[in-house]
């Protein structure tokens, strides 16, 4: 993994609000967030969990959480959101992309994408806003594809990989395998203008 280094979008914070009103803040995810990572996924439901780990188990094995948690900002990309309203201000979201594994010596410009957000915090365009972060963070660290699997009963993933442009790739024990190209699943979010709060992250983030 690459050595951690101070990134411009490491500064940054954005501020906004969910499709409800709901104010939240968006920013890069560190080491020692390890605390409300652990909290966020307990705070998952079992089906939550289940959908993003493929096992409904209430505590995700150590060596799960601190794979999570280990984030360079290049090879390993991590956005997380706060509930800045919320007593305490938990982690509510987070959104991962791993940089695969090159050949020969080659850096890979290609990433597995990964995304989850607490059930009170469902369908109100959080997951998009996250996305939305880290796609250009994954551009700006030359990643420019992202692969996606996940179970083919998680409609909410797969509608958000369609919005996202995502294509088809197969489908083996239950678990679909999708491919999305970053510039062009910028170019769909930005083109949502009633999605305010991912307009305002491409606005806090300059791109």
């Amino acid at each position: 993994m690459a050595k951690a280094c101070a990134r411009p979008l490491d500064g940054i914070v954005v501020h906004s609000e969910l499709s409800d009103g709901t104010q939240v803040c968006l920013r890069t995810i560190h080491p020692d967030d390890e605390p409300l990572l652990r909290d966020g996924i307990a705070k998952l439901s079992a089906e939550s969990r289940y959908l993003r780990f493929f096992s409904p188990a209430p505590q995700l094995p150590d060596a799960v959480i601190e794979r999570l948690v280990d984030v360079d900002g290049h090879d390993h990309i991590a956005w997380g959101a706060i509930c800045s309203e919320c007593p305490g201000w938990p982690a509510i979201g987070a959104v991962h992309a791993v940089r695969n594994r090159g050949g020969a010596g080659a850096e890979s410009r290609v990433g597995e994408y990964s995304v989850a957000v607490l059930d009170a915090f469902h369908g109100k365009g959080l997951a998009r806003m996250m996305t939305a972060a880290l796609l250009v963070d994954c551009l700006a660290e030359g990643i420019t594809g992202l692969d996606v699997h996940t179970l083919s009963e998680n409609r909410a993933a797969v509608a958000l990989v369609h919005a996202l442009g995502g294509t088809w790739k197969g489908e083996s024990a239950g678990v679909a395998e999708y491919c999305i190209d970053v510039a062009k699943a910028i170019a769909a979010l930005r083109a949502d203008g009633d999605a305010r709060g991912v307009q305002d992250v491409f606005g806090q983030l300059g791109a």
